[in-house]
């Protein structure tokens, strides 16, 4: 999954369409998909921020995190899971 773009940016496009600009010409005029500017003011509009959301998927621990004792374990006695 890719980065979030910077928030000078954020800010840029989000004042850029307070102007009275539309959200495809920002996306146009900052060289950006029309989705991330749509997604941009969307997440202004029910967070009040214009901060990322978090990526990933929480503290789950991975697929893994369920057999890790097991992993462990065999790992102490042969030194290789193969």
């Amino acid at each position: 999954m890719g980065k979030p773009l910077p928030m000078a940016l954020r800010k840029r496009v989000a004042a850029f369409v307070d102007e009275g600009n539309s959200n495809r010409e920002a996306s146009r005029h900052f060289r950006v998909s029309p989705k991330f500017v749509n997604d941009l003011m969307k997440l202004r509009a029910e967070r009040g921020s214009l901060e990322p959301r978090r990526q990933g998927h929480g503290t789950g621990g991975g697929k893994l995190a369920a057999h890790a004792d097991f992993v462990r374990q065999r790992m102490a006695e042969n030194g290789d899971l193969t």
